[in-house]
């Protein structure tokens, strides 16, 4: 991440993070929003190193209980926040298929190819079944290209949340696409579409950071409630109601329930985050290199039976695990693994598309404000476009 040292409007230091370029509308990057980037893609590691090591572990079940709570809300709230000013333009719409199709398509095949050498030989490649954490992906797809719409109708929250109380309880949704989880997690994306700077500059006030403290408290004493009382398989959200064996009536009750709780868990989530550049600041730019490359690691473990080990069933191996995960998906979100990996996670592919031809026409007007002759030769850059940047 760069930020300019310029002054701003004068002053010697740059504005607080609420007032700087809002997202979609300049490149200066926000150092609240990386860093809570970045400790979300931390506690989806921790949550998926954790996963493996529940059974007869009520402790560390009742801390997955609330982490599963809010740490993919939290993620999705903040892609939809950034998601505002996506429209069907051929600009966005290339960055959507370069930033989330082709990384959809490279990985479903790698991790499928990894199960097939790691565990069952026979294992078939699918597109339309997401492998393990892709279903992210295909969500984040089919929720950029509805942007437009939660943009038009009047009260788009109320509509995702009787879409995703529908959802929980539709059982013949299938598992095409994970549809149940892009269905019952809308209501999240959709409410960073509707949120504004203001409302992150409300939960990040003193007195909010204070009360977040019980609040998470009382959520641990619930979590560990519910363990004999409630399934885990709720939190993940992705199947319906009669799926679990529950009664149809119980999905939208606890759709509405867990949308609630995370909402309130998430706000106190963002509390925390702090609004200045910190050592890891940098790393909120590359939270989807470790998000996607973490999940091999895990699966590995679970195929070759590392999590097997006697020794992650006491507090040390515990508090090492978690300690080992945070590390390593730190280090898959770095400035060298962006780089060896860019071509297939953050691809330009030029080739593939066509050229806006609003782009070029302004192109040709900016050569000519320059005194540049307009080349006509397809595929050269103009002298005014050398070492011009591509921001993804």
């Amino acid at each position: 991440m760069t930020s300019s040292l310029r002054p701003h409007g004068g002053r010697k230091t740059p504005p607080p993070p609420d007032q700087r370029t809002p997202p979609g509308q300049g490149h200066q990057r926000d150092a609240f929003f990386d860093n809570a980037k970045y400790l979300a893609i931390v506690l989806v590691g921790l949550g998926h190193a954790w996963g493996q090591i529940l059974d007869g572990n009520p402790a560390v079940e009742t801390l997955y209980r609330v982490l599963y709570t809010f740490h993919m809300p939290a993620f999705i709230v903040i892609s939809g926040y950034f998601s505002r000013g996506f429209d069907l333009s051929p600009k966005r719409v290339k960055r959507l298929v370069t930033g989330v199709v082709v990384p959809y398509l490279v990985f479903e095949v790698a991790y499928a190819l990894h199960r097939r050498f790691s565990e069952d030989p026979g294992n078939d490649i699918s597109l339309l079944d997401p492998t393990y954490l892709l279903w992210f992906l295909c969500a984040l797809f089919v929720w950029r290209l509805t942007t437009p719409i939660w943009k038009t109708v009047r009260r788009p929250l109320p509509i995702a949340l009787v879409i995703a109380a529908l959802a929980s309880m539709t059982p013949t949704i299938g598992n095409d696409l994970n549809m149940q989880r892009v269905l019952q997690f809308l209501p999240c994306f959709v409410l960073g579409l509707v949120l504004r700077p203001e409302h992150f500059r409300l939960v990040r006030r003193r007195s909010v950071r204070i009360l977040s403290v019980p609040v998470v408290v009382a959520a641990v004493a619930v979590a560990r409630w519910s363990l004999p009382r409630m399934e885990t398989s709720w939190f993940y959200r992705n199947i319906a109601a009669q799926d679990g064996g529950a009664p149809w009536w119980s999905g939208p009750v606890l759709t509405l329930a867990l949308f609630g709780c995370s909402v309130v868990l998430t706000a106190c989530f963002f509390a925390w985050v702090p609004g200045r550049r910190m050592w890891f600041t940098t790393l909120g730019a590359g939270t989807i290199y470790g998000y996607l490359l973490h999940g091999f690691l895990v699966k590995e473990g679970t195929y070759a039976g590392w999590f097997d080990e006697p020794v992650l069933q006491q507090p040390l191996g515990e508090i090492g695990l978690s300690v080992l995960a945070a590390v390593v998906i730190t280090l898959l979100c770095t400035k060298p693994v962006q780089r060896v990996l860019r071509c297939v996670v953050e691809p330009r592919m030029e080739w593939a598309f066509k050229r806006d031809p609003g782009e070029a026409a302004r192109d040709r007007e900016r050569q000519e404000k320059a005194g540049v002759r307009p080349t006509g030769v397809r595929g050269t850059r103009a002298p005014s476009e050398a070492g011009e940047k591509v921001s993804v």
